[in-house]
């Protein structure tokens, strides 16, 4: 077993835009327990129209000498994948922990993920439930109902519980440099799926992923209604692409959505149909089907409810709340479908091509500029 003390951590952030909310995560970061001499940070920024590189070079120029290194570097490509890519090939640490700009971590999360990875586990993690940043009743409601599995997801990553055990794919992840070495980056070509792709391939290698309840970090939620229906519509719509590259990646769980939206246009088609035709019995289904969906909406409103420390009056919202995002959610992924053979026609292997690049860059068969 290796000796912690010999471990050198790269933690790796890409932003972009995102002025607002580095200040506090640079607070978690500098309250980290783990060695700041063996931790190099890594911030990547999406070429940023506001101050957050600035912010970057600042926190290099005040804290560098306390860690053992603080890289700056920028993600041309702008996505998150690309800017992964990026980071991974900009760290050079034993073990490259990926965190989100907008997550929060207490401060032995460092600790906690290499404390982990020396009991012999290569990929490693923890829950990462939904946090708000500047808590008011309006995001209290929102949060209400992206905590809640019928919100959000049944993927173990949204909460803790189950103790150590090993699960398909997670967040703010912490890999052995070796990982990347064998399995390559994250594929360019994907826009929201791109974790899930990754974590198939590491799979496919033969690495576990192990998740503990002793490691935890938040992700805050989109602080208004639109946005987070933007965020739910383009992760539905890339579910939906995902399937022309990578289907094994995705579960069934992420196509309940999109069931529940071919159901309503069926049972629509049907009622109309039966309008047309005087044949009552044709609109039964979708009957059938509103009550069903009501039920459970009644239900699981009431649980989110009785879940929620802060409660007010805005939960009064989350019976209509819950089939907004369930039907934006399972839009997306028709439309993505829709565009699938168009989007599979555009691929021209350069994707492929940077998998292979970052693995090359970390296992040093490439310089990070060949």
């Amino acid at each position: 077993m290796e000796n912690v003390k010999e471990n050198t951590v790269s933690l790796c952030i890409i932003a972009y835009n995102e002025e607002n909310v580095l200040d506090h995560l640079f607070g978690d970061i500098l309250a980290q327990s783990f060695d700041k001499k063996r931790t190099e940070l890594v911030f990547v920024d999406s070429l940023s129209t506001d101050n957050t590189k600035n912010k970057f070079m600042s926190f290099r120029e005040k804290y560098e000498k306390d860690y053992l290194s603080v890289r700056i570097a920028d993600n041309p490509g702008k996505i998150q994948s690309y800017g992964w890519n990026t980071a991974i090939m900009t760290a050079k640490g034993d073990i490259i922990i990926r965190l989100d700009a907008h997550a929060s971590i207490p401060p032995d999360f460092i600790e906690k993920n290499v404390s982990l990875i020396n009991e012999g586990e290569y990929v490693c993690g923890g829950a990462r439930p939904n946090n708000i940043d500047e808590p008011t009743p309006y995001r209290e409601m929102l949060l209400a109902a992206e905590s809640s599995m019928f919100g959000s997801s049944i993927a173990g990553y949204r909460r803790k519980g189950g103790g150590k055990r090993y699960v398909n794919s997670l967040f703010h992840g912490a890999y052995r440099r070796e990982v990347f070495a064998k399995v390559g980056g994250f594929d360019i070509s994907l826009g929201r799926t791109e974790d899930n792709e990754l974590h198939y391939r590491i799979r496919q290698n033969g690495f576990k992923i192990c998740q503990s309840d002793d490691i935890i970090s938040y992700q805050n939620i989109r602080p208004d209604l639109s946005g987070m229906l933007g965020q739910k519509y383009g992760n539905g719509k890339w579910i939906g692409l995902t399937l022309g590259k990578c289907p094994g990646c995705l579960s069934l769980y992420h196509f309940v959505p999109f069931c529940f939206v071919l159901a309503i246009i069926i049972c629509a088609a049907l009622e109309i149909v039966s309008v047309v035709s005087g044949i009552w019995w044709l609109a039964l289904p979708l009957y059938a089907l509103c009550i069903a969906y009501g039920l459970a909406d009644i239900v699981m409103t009431a649980a989110a409810v009785v879940t929620t420390e802060h409660k007010s009056l805005y939960m009064l919202l989350l019976p209509f709340i819950f089939p907004l995002l369930h039907i934006v959610y399972g839009s997306g992924t028709l439309v993505g479908i829709i565009m699938l053979p168009g989007w599979k026609k555009s691929l021209d292997g350069t994707a492929e091509n940077e998998i292979e690049k970052v693995r090359k860059v970390v296992s040093g068969e490439l310089s990070v500029d060949g």
